[in-house]
C-alpha cells in the first residue's frame, strides 16, 4: 500500500550560486536574486524498518548553479540508506543531498527528482526543515495526506494475469493461456530519470493503459558500472513504481557497447543476483539480461545465458527471463544470419525467451519473415522496437510501423517500444521539455511516435482468465 506526503514551501529569500560549490558546503545566496522553491516528498513505499522516499526539488525563481538540499529527520532513528540523482550524506538527524554533474543547473521552473532508501526504528515521521543551499523553504506544510491507491489487484495487468511463465511458444498468464504485454521503455536511466516520477507512471499505467514498463539500465555509457549501487537502487525503485500501478516491470541490462555480453560478465552475475533476490517474491518481474549483443556469435551469447539464468534462478526460480540475440537482437538477420541458429542450438535453461527488435524505417518485410518464421519454433518478446530508423531518429515510418504492430497482435508477441522519454530524437514519445511538467498524456506532449503507441497500447487487452 502507498503512502504519500507533500510538503510545500516556497522561499521567502534570496537563493543562487555564480559557481558550483563543493559537495556539502554552502555559498553564500547572491544579493538580491528573487527567487523561490518547492519541495514534495513522497513515501512511495514503507516496509518493516524501511522505506523508499522521493523529494522533488523545484526551483522558483532565479536560476541555481550548484546546490545542496539539506532537511531534518525528526526521529533519531531515521538514517538515509542509499539515495540517487544526488550525492547524500548523513550527520546526525540532518541530511543533505548535492546535485551531480547533470542536475546542477536549475533554471526557473525546473525540478530535480531525488530519492533514497531508508531505515527507521521509531517512527516514520517525515522530515522538516528543508534548505536549499542555507536558505529556508519556508511556508505551510501541505494538505491531509491523500487515500491510499486501491490495490493493483482485479482491473490491472498484474492483478488478472499474476505470475507468468513460458508456455511453448507463447508468454501465458497464471491461467496458463497466451497473453501479449504491450508497453514503453524508459530512455537510458542515466540520462531521463527526471521523466520517471509518479507522474509519468500514473499517465503510463492509467491513461496510456500500459501493460508493461521496461527499464533500461546501460551497463556502459555513464551507467551501472559508474555506481553499481546507486543504479541497482533506482532499478528497484522503478520496480516498486510499476507493482504499485499494477504493470509488469521488464529489468533491461542495457548491453550495447562493447557488443558481446561476456565483457560484462562478472557485472551481470553482481546486478542480476541482487535485484532478484530483493525481488524474488514479486509477480511482476520479467528479466532481460543482454540488450543487444553485437559482433559476437550466437554461441557466445549463449554461453553468456546459460552463466547469468542460473544466478537468478537461485535467487526467483520462477520468474521469466528474456535473451537478447544476435546481430542487435534482431535473431541474426542484420548480420546474414536467421533464427535457424537458435532453433537448432537454444539455450539450455526453461521459462526463458528470445528478445527480437526491430526499427520499423530500417527493418521491414525480411525482418517480418523472420519473425513470422520464427514465432512457430521460439518464445520472441519484442523488448525493443522504434517507429523510426534505426538510428533513433529521421521520420516516422507510419505504414511499416503498423504493419509491424499488427502482427505482433496476430501473434500475441510482446512488446515495449523505444521510447517512453523526451530525447532530442524521433523515436521519443515526448516533445522536448514535457518531463519538466506533469502533463504526459494529451496531444500537446506527444510527438507523432508517441500519439501512434499511445493510441496502440490504449486498446483493451482482453486478457483470458478461463
Amino acid at each position: 500500500m502507498k503512502r504519500m506526503m507533500a510538503l510545500l514551501a516556497t522561499c521567502a529569500t534570496a537563493l543562487g550560486l555564480s559557481a558550483l560549490t563543493a559537495p556539502g558546503t554552502v555559498a553564500a545566496p547572491q544579493a538580491e536574486a528573487a527567487t523561490g522553491c518547492r519541495v514534495d516528498y513522497t513515501v512511495a513505499s514503507q516496509w518493516q524498518g524501511g522505506f523508499q522516499a522521493g523529494v522533488k526539488v523545484t526551483n522558483l525563481g532565479s536560476p541555481v548553479t550548484g546546490w545542496t538540499l539539506k532537511f531534518t529527520m525528526p526521529d533519531a532513528g531515521q538514517k538515509v540508506v542509499q539515495g540517487w540523482n544526488a550525492t547524500w550524506s548523513q550527520s546526525g538527524s540532518t541530511v543533505s543531498a548535492t546535485n551531480v554533474d547533470w542536475n546542477r543547473t536549475l533554471a526557473t521552473g525546473a525540478s530535480a527528482d531525488l530519492g533514497f532508501t531508508g531505515s527507521f526504528t521509531g517512527s516514520n515521521a517525515k522530515p522538516t526543515a528543508f534548505t536549499l543551499n542555507g536558505v529556508p523553504c519556508t511556508g505551510s506544510v501541505g494538505g491531509e495526506e491523500p487515500p491510499p491507491d486501491p490495490d493493483p489487484g482485479t482491473g490491472t495487468p498484474v492483478g488478472i494475469n499474476g505470475q507468468l511463465r513460458v508456455c511453448g511458444v507463447n508468454l501465458c498468464n497464471q491461467y496458463n493461456r497466451p497473453i501479449q504485454l504491450r508497453g514503453m521503455s524508459t530512455h537510458g536511466i542515466q540520462w531521463f530519470n527526471q521523466c520517471y516520477n509518479n507522474a509519468s507512471l500514473d499517465a503510463l499505467a492509467k491513461d496510456w493503459k500500459s501493460d508493461l514498463f521496461r527499464i533500461a539500465m546501460y551497463v556502459q555509457e555513464q551507467g551501472y558500472e559508474t555506481d553499481p549501487a546507486g543504479f541497482t537502487s533506482r532499478v528497484n525503485s522503478l520496480v516498486d513504481m510499476a507493482e504499485a500501478r499494477g504493470m509488469y516491470a521488464l529489468i533491461d541490462f542495457h548491453t550495447l557497447t562493447p557488443g558481446d555480453p561476456n565483457y560484462n560478465l562478472d557485472r551481470a552475475k553482481t546486478f542480476f543476483a541482487s535485484v532478484a533476490a530483493r525481488n524474488a517474491a514479486k509477480k511482476n518481474v520479467i528479466y532481460e539480461i543482454a540488450n543487444e549483443p553485437n559482433g559476437v556469435s550466437w554461441a557466445a551469447i549463449k554461453n553468456y545465458a546459460e552463466q547469468v539464468i542460473p544466478v537468478i534462478r537461485a535467487a526467483d526460480p520462477d520468474a521469466v527471463v528474456i535473451v537478447g540475440t544476435r546481430a542487435w537482437s534482431s535473431l541474426g538477420v542484420s548480420e546474414g544470419s536467421n533464427e535457424t541458429e537458435v532453433v537448432n542450438n537454444p539455450v539450455n535453461a526453461t521459462n526463458i525467451m528470445y528478445a527480437f527488435h526491430f526499427y520499423a524505417a530500417s527493418h521491414k518485410d525480411n525482418y517480418r519473415a523472420t519473425v513470422s518464421r520464427a514465432a512457430t519454433k521460439l518464445p520472441l518478446f519484442v523488448t525493443e522496437f522504434g517507429t523510426v530508423s534505426a538510428t533513433g531518429g529521421g521520420t516516422m515510418d507510419r505504414a511499416s510501423s503498423v504493419a509491424w504492430l499488427d502482427l505482433l497482435d496476430q501473434l500475441k508477441i510482446s512488446y515495449a517500444n523505444w521510447t517512453y522519454s523526451e530525447a532530442n530524437e524521433s523515436s521519443a514519445a515526448f516533445k522536448p521539455g514535457t518531463c519538466n511538467g506533469t502533463d504526459y498524456s494529451s496531444s500537446g506532449v506527444l510527438t507523432e511516435s508517441g500519439a501512434l503507441l499511445k493510441s496502440r497500447i490504449s486498446t483493451p487487452d482482453s486478457f483470458p482468465t478461463s
